[in-house]
């Protein structure tokens, strides 16, 4: 299947190979700590790239679980058979701990030419042996630094890849991080070939995950999309999502029982602890350090009201990924109906949801893409974008633009959203914003009102700015 998509991505790891290829002195080599999301596209990235450099290459993939002594001969197998000048050197080799085994690797690449060799899901490797890290850290100061090669080390445990590098640990200091993040909108767009306010949508469901959204064949509705990979109970839309989470949370752990409350909707501390423990709400000190796990992870993600008022005890709680967020509030629940042969059911649920589902999930991907388009000529200083309430949510107050979070110094403009095919931001909604922005503190009678709306803006509203589908798809495009 086509490469399609992460130029980005490419350029930054084209950037890093230059930087080995031109280098000289001592310290030659390079070394980028790689991690996302699991099925973000980590793995086909890094072959594309591979592929594309024309560079002799070795990539290996540890296995979860595996004895460690036979993940060593497999590693050094992967070498022999290798297009790496120096693979018939390692053939036959038997390491007997990591230190010889990574030791192989540096015999394997050249000295006067670069190269590129990948270890994918080193958190594994971590897993099965605690001197790996140590080993790396040794081979790599001694024998691997001094020459062209580009290391890249590859995980999908976003914590551990991140533990990689922090301070104390063996390899701290000695890589680069890059985050892979799934496909943005605007890749989105030009893969499904939708119009914006569609893309939108496709976003929200694929999540951008490379291998949902290539399900999507160009110009197909969201409606016929669904129904598609509804007849199919193989599908990537509905494989993916339980694919991801049994990776990393089974299923009848706490951690599920609490992405499962989190993606019904529940967004409180309280109401999380209720649903997620079933007959008895979880204990606190049950569930505060799972909800800092899976935060650590990348799989939670925590909102605090911005404004200048400091209120970090009035947290909400949302699924992290469009995606996720998609399967488990609908999927789940409708891969037995589709195993079933009806998938039909699966979409009317759907259908009868989707427009206030939709007006909520939307919100974080809108508030991302107006990060990427401030600061700009007219709000220079807008470093924040967020959103603001009370502890009843009443009101709740969808945008909040200032200068800095999570305690603003001044807010900037106070906005609302509203997410409908059919109809525009209007008079009402304009008013209930004017009603409702002097809640937030630092809002003043004369900040500067803002709307974002699907639909377009009434004639006539004193908005200070206003942004629809299009404004959210430029965002992500290169500029």
């Amino acid at each position: 299947m086509e490469f399609q998509g992460r130029a980005g991505d490419l350029e930054l790891l084209a950037e890093q190979y230059r930087s080995v290829a031109e280098s000289g002195g001592a310290t030659r080599g390079r070394a980028v700590i790689m991690t996302g999301r699991r099925r973000v596209g980590k793995s086909r990235l890094v072959q594309e790239f591979c592929d594309r450099s024309g560079l002799p290459y070795v990539v290996f993939q540890a296995t979860r679980g595996r004895n460690p002594v036979a993940e060593r001969a497999d590693f050094t197998a992967a070498l022999a058979q290798s297009a790496l000048p120096g693979a018939e050197l390692v053939a036959g080799l038997q390491p007997q701990d990591w230190n010889q085994a990574l030791r192989s690797l540096a015999l394997a690449v050249p000295d006067d030419a670069p190269s590129i060799a990948v270890i994918d899901e080193v958190p594994w490797l971590v897993e099965q042996d605690q001197e790996f890290e140590g080993a790396l850290q040794t081979v790599w100061d001694r024998h691997l630094s001094s020459k062209p090669v580009f290391l890249l080390l590859v995980g999908s445990d976003m914590s551990v890849m991140e533990a990689l590098q922090s301070y104390g640990r063996p390899f701290f200091g000695r890589a680069a991080k890059m985050t892979i993040q799934p496909l943005n909108l605007a890749d989105v767009q030009a893969m499904t070939a939708l119009d914006a306010a569609d893309a939108v949508d496709a976003q929200l469901i694929t999540g951008g995950f490379p291998e949902i959204v290539q399900s999507w064949r160009p110009g197909m509705s969201r409606t016929d999309f669904l129904q598609t990979s509804f007849a199919n109970p193989l599908s990537p839309l509905l494989v993916a999502g339980e694919l991801s989470l049994l990776g990393e949370f089974p299923e009848a752990s706490h951690s599920r029982a609490v992405l499962e409350s989190v993606g019904s909707g529940e967004r409180t501390f309280s109401a999380i602890a209720a649903q997620a423990g079933g007959a008895a709400a979880l204990p606190s000190g049950t569930l505060s350090p799972l909800l800092t796990t899976l935060q650590a992870k990348r799989v939670l993600a925590a909102d605090l009201p911005l404004s200048v008022k400091p209120d970090s005890k009035n947290k909400r709680y949302r699924i992290a990924d469009p995606y996720l967020r998609f399967w488990l509030a609908f999927l789940q629940r409708a891969i037995p109906l589709i195993e079933r042969g009806r998938g039909d059911l699966a979409l009317e649920r759907i259908e009868r949801s989707w427009t206030t589902w939709r007006g909520r999930a939307v919100e974080p991907l809108i508030r991302e893409s107006l990060l990427r388009l401030l600061p700009d000529d007219d709000w220079p200083e807008t470093e924040a974008v967020g959103g603001w309430w009370n502890r009843q949510n009443n009101p709740e107050i969808d945008l909040i633009g200032a200068d800095r979070e999570p305690v603003a110094r001044q807010v900037h403009f106070v906005g609302s959203i509203k997410w409908l095919e059919t109809q525009p931001f209007g008079r009402h909604e304009y008013d209930a914003l004017v009603r409702d922005m002097l809640a937030v503190p630092g809002a003043e009678p004369d900040t500067p009102l803002v709307a974002v709306s699907r639909s377009g803006v009434a004639e006539g509203l004193p908005l200070a700015a206003h942004w629809g589908p299009e404004d959210l798809v430029r965002a992500w495009q290169p500029r």
